[in-house]
């Protein structure tokens, strides 16, 4: 018999497979920033952050924000959700190397 693994994220899978791509503003910019959804992270949900994107400058780990989620089909409405910067990690080897991946962490009410 083999071990069984237990589901670490902050969310469960169902949710993180649900979204393709979240929309959110932050202070003081008018830019409205898109990305897509991955799921690289052994932390959970994750935005891919080139390193010279000035978001990065307006992210703060902590910092709890209303964001607007996609999902991979137009026949259901986006979902406005209270979310979470949970961590910001600079990938230094993997495939995105040299890239940011933001965690995300959608708040439960």
């Amino acid at each position: 018999m083999g071990s069984i693994e237990t589901e670490r994220r902050s969310e469960p899978r169902k949710i993180l497979d649900e979204y393709y791509s979240v929309e959110f503003s932050v202070s003081g910019v008018e830019m409205t920033y898109q990305f897509k959804i991955w799921n690289i992270s052994t932390k959970g949900m994750c935005l891919l952050v080139r390193p010279d994107s000035d978001i990065l400058t307006h992210l703060r780990v902590g910092e709890t924000m209303q964001m607007k989620f996609y999902r991979d089909t137009a026949s259901k409405p986006a979902d406005v959700i209270r979310t979470t910067i949970h961590h910001i990690t600079k990938d230094d080897t993997g495939k995105f190397r040299g890239h940011y991946l933001v965690g995300l962490s959608m708040a439960r009410d």
